[in-house]
């Protein structure tokens, strides 16, 4: 198994709640939730049982749809899974509960009885249609849980010095130099093409292969697009979803729907936006209309754009229906010669960065007074009581006119000014240009 950060989040929630409270693990497929959780259950606890609800028999969901009689459904349980469990010292584990809603709702007499701890995961588990019938736990907790990020992809491939140096250089408001740079950034590109779906990187492990790595990526997004068809059948969603490369090539202020789904209006595709962002195999960031400390609080949920949950796969999504020969992005990247239209995807990246960090997304367009010209910023993020806004460059291009307009209509509002790009860190005057790798410090 891969080191994953979330499991240290894992041993804080046992030894916080001592089984006052069960534990959601919230994320999109296949990104190791169900592997981080049975290696917890073994590491933590003396005993545990998974129950994986997409491959549960009948008898054991029959079993969870009445509690009645605790003393039998943990009898029954021990029986057929074959493992005792010890009061206060084992460990249940209701996988893909999404799948059975009752296991859901049982958690909360199941947290009260006290003998065992409770674990869930799940995905797109959010949707009203999933829970609508049951009553929502109070005793249970949520944690998101992301792709693998850059330090965790560094730790898969056995480098465990890397991000701790460039955090102390972030710290010190340093470089690393220009040679040492150009290797950071190459080891980051190859993140940028992995991404962090624990099984492409196990792929990428054991061949150094990136066609076969791009046909496990390609296997991940068919079964997203399935997912998004038990949602929305009419296939909206899938449509949605396929388009957002081709979104963010076009450097428009907002998502437009209405150039994929000629017939459909925004406001009435808000609720599928949100069961999509819900999937967290969708990033949505909002335009901020007003671009201050409580920036989601100013949101404008008409006017958004959408982002994939890993920049790996979006580098696969790009030429899904292509064969792997066709997409560029390998060699472009690799030899760092991505093109200026293709700079969307470290826009992808520094939205999943900033996301995997807690972050919520938002953007904002200001309008020059002197030139009358839209400018851009593409991320804000609020830290303490004041705001950051971010640039993003493809390039060492260093201009930064967005940055500008935007700092001398509010400067009262800011901390931090960031232009985030590919050469080494570096200051111009109050900016702080970052090579695209000190993202996660920000």
């Amino acid at each position: 198994m891969f080191k994953r950060k979330i499991y240290e989040k894992l041993v804080e929630w046992k030894n916080e709640s001592a089984g006052k409270t069960a534990l959601l693990i919230e994320g999109a497929r296949r990104i190791g939730k169900s592997t981080v959780a049975e290696e917890f259950a073994k590491n933590e606890y003396e005993t545990y049982i998974l129950i994986d609800f997409s491959a549960a028999p009948k008898a054991v969901k029959e079993l969870i749809e009445d509690i009645s009689d605790l003393n039998y459904l943990f009898l029954q349980l021990q029986l057929l899974y074959k493992t005792d469990l010890t009061e206060r010292k084992s460990l249940i584990i209701f996988d893909e509960v999404q799948l059975c809603p009752k296991a859901r709702q049982a958690i909360k007499f199941l947290v009260k009885d006290g003998r065992y701890d409770y674990l869930e995961t799940g995905s797109l588990i959010s949707i009203r249609r999933n829970v609508k019938d049951i009553l929502i736990p109070s005793e249970e907790r949520k944690i998101a849980m992301y792709p693998m990020d850059y330090e965790e992809f560094r730790w898969a491939l056995g480098d465990y010095t890397s991000i701790p140096l460039l955090k102390k250089c972030f710290g010190l408001h340093t470089g690393v130099g220009e040679q040492l740079n150009r290797k950071m950034m190459r080891d980051f590109r190859l993140y940028m093409l992995v991404g962090g779906m624990p099984q492409a990187v196990q792929e990428f492990i054991e061949t150094n292969n990136f066609r076969k790595v791009d046909a496990v990526k390609r296997d991940i997004l068919k079964l997203y697009e399935d997912d998004f068809m038990k949602i929305d059948p009419t296939g909206r969603a899938s449509m949605l979803f396929d388009s957002i490369p081709a979104q963010l090539n076009k450097n428009a202020s907002r998502f437009q729907i209405s150039s994929i789904l000629p017939d459909a209006r925004t406001d009435s595709l808000l609720e599928l936006i949100a069961e999509m962002k819900d999937s967290k195999t969708v990033l949505v960031s909002y335009h901020a209309n007003d671009p201050s400390v409580g920036l989601a609080n100013n949101k404008d949920i008409s006017k958004f754009k959408l982002f994939l949950c890993d920049t790996g796969l979006f580098t696969t999504l790009m030429f899904k229906d292509s064969d792997f020969t066709e997409n560029i992005i390998y060699e472009s990247l690799l030899n760092d010669k991505l093109g200026a239209n293709l700079g969307y995807l470290y826009e992808n990246v520094v939205a999943q960065i900033l996301t995997a960090n807690g972050n919520e997304l938002f953007y904002y367009t200001i309008m020059s007074d002197s030139s009358r010209h839209n400018y851009e910023i593409d991320f804000l993020v609020s830290r303490k009581n004041k705001i950051c806004p971010v640039e993003v460059k493809s390039s060492n291009y260093r201009t930064h006119k967005s940055l500008d307009v935007f700092c001398e209509k509010y400067s009262a509002r800011i901390l931090n000014k960031y232009l985030i790009y590919t050469k080494d860190f570096s200051k111009d005057k109050d900016i702080f240009c970052l090579p695209v790798y000190l993202t996660q410090f920000i």
